[in-house]
């Protein structure tokens, strides 16, 4: 770390674009930056979670320095800020409280972080959701703040039903053509099914995920089919793109 703080100091000196950053310049940076880091993680592939972690580290230091520079903090104020967070966020650890098992420690942790955000300034239990995070991971997320206050569905089944309802409003507006209200309706449909996902254990953001590589994949393989037979997508009716759909799927099947 000593290393690294140097290097950035000597970043910050000597090379020109480093000298024109701000915590604003910045930011998309370290949002591309995260997602790459996500990519790797989801591959397995442990040499770019590596460097993608190197990467990551360089933004903290940098917005670090920035922030000696703005007479606000530096490094060691945001390594021991988060050390104080999880030391007074594990009462289970370095205190007296009792947590049988993970569910109680993220209820004791929401809790604890409410209390502190309270301490600072009357917030309510969504406050603290970022703004600015991807709506779905937001869905889910508000989802999880408002089950830990309470507000949730007292059998994880019931959720069908407002799931069916959400559809059935939805296919109301297709049928009035009111495209305003069928962007809320669907809105309000997804939701619902990323508060199931919830419910069920499932990560939603995974899930898609998936699919959009199944999606990629099977796609693939049907261009790649077509384009053998020395013709374009645009060249091939829409029945033998299914066939080379369906037979991708099946290839799935079979391994």
């Amino acid at each position: 770390m000593a290393r690294l703080l140097q290097v950035m100091d000597d970043l910050r000196e000597k090379c020109p674009w480093d000298r024109e950053q701000t915590f604003l310049s910045l930011r998309n940076n370290t949002i591309e930056e995260c997602f790459e880091l996500v990519d790797a993680l989801t591959e397995e592939n442990m040499a770019h979670v590596r460097e993608e972690l190197g990467d990551l580290l360089l933004h903290i230091v940098f917005y670090s320095k920035l922030g000696v520079e703005a007479g606000a903090f530096d490094f060691a104020d945001v390594a021991n800020g988060v050390c104080d967070k999880l030391i007074y966020r594990h009462p289970h650890v370095y205190g007296d409280v009792d947590a049988e098992n993970s569910d109680i420690v993220k209820a004791n942790w929401e809790e604890l972080k409410k209390r502190e955000k309270d301490k600072k300034k009357r917030r309510g239990v969504l406050a603290g959701v970022p703004k600015s995070m991807p709506a779905m991971v937001k869905a889910f997320r508000m989802g999880e703040k408002a089950s830990s206050a309470g507000f949730d569905w007292e059998h994880k089944e019931d959720v069908w039903a407002k799931v069916k309802e959400e559809i059935a409003e939805f296919e109301a507006e297709v049928t009035k053509g009111d495209t305003q209200n069928m962007e809320r309706e669907m809105g309000d449909l997804l939701f619902a099914l990323i508060n199931a996902s919830r419910l069920y254990g499932i990560d939603p953001e995974e899930a898609l995920a998936l699919t959009n590589n199944k999606f990629i994949e099977r796609f693939n393989y049907m261009e790649n089919r077509i384009e053998s037979q020395g013709r374009s997508l645009k060249e091939a009716s829409l029945a033998e793109m299914d066939a080379y759909w369906n037979e991708a799927k099946s290839n799935e099947k079979n391994e």
